[in-house]
This record gives C-alpha cells, sequence and structure tokens, in this order.
C-alpha cells in the first residue's frame, strides 16, 4: 500500500509534465521502428510503448498501434514479479 500525499499543482505544470511523457512515449516508439530489423515494425509501424510509473499504473502512452496496449497491462505485473524496483537502474528498459 502507497501513502498518497495532498499536492495542489498548478495546470500549466500538468500540461508541461504530461507533453513531456506523451513525447517521449513517441521518441521511444521512432527509436524503436529505426532500430527495428522486423518488416512489421520497420516498416508497417505495427508497434506501441508506453510510460509506467513504478507501480505498474501507465503514465502515457504513444500513438501507434492502440491495440497492443491493452497487452501491457497484463505484462507490467510480470515483470514487476521478476525485477524488483529496488533493484531497477535509471536507463533499465524491458521490452515485452
Amino acid at each position: 500500500m502507497t501513502a498518497t500525499a495532498s499536492v495542489s499543482v498548478d495546470p500549466i505544470t500538468v500540461e508541461v509534465i504530461g507533453s513531456s511523457f506523451a513525447s517521449i512515449a513517441e521518441e521511444m516508439g521512432e527509436a524503436l521502428v529505426k532500430a527495428s530489423y522486423s518488416t512489421n515494425i520497420k516498416e508497417r509501424r505495427d508497434c506501441s510503448t508506453a510510460l509506467f510509473d513504478v507501480e505498474g499504473q501507465t503514465l502515457c502512452q504513444a500513438e501507434h498501434i492502440p491495440m497492443h496496449l491493452g497487452s501491457f497491462i497484463g505484462i507490467i505485473p510480470h515483470i514487476l514479479k521478476r525485477h524488483s524496483v529496488a533493484e531497477m537502474k535509471p536507463g533499465d528498459v524491458f521490452i515485452g
């Protein structure tokens, strides 16, 4: 169980953070397409990317193939079972 603190954030800050997350997710998708050897990903852009918090909740998802995004909900709990948040380091990436 996590403690929830009441924090007031102004709407401009919320928009800046949200736009930053969206940009990160979109850039992750572009990097995936550019680095891929798969025809499905490289030419058809048949992939999706998203950002999650340490509890596995979706922060942002890129506008690639939305059909994939539902599978993220099932993948994140499995990643968190195998890799503890305490052991994760900046730069760690999980591909499902």
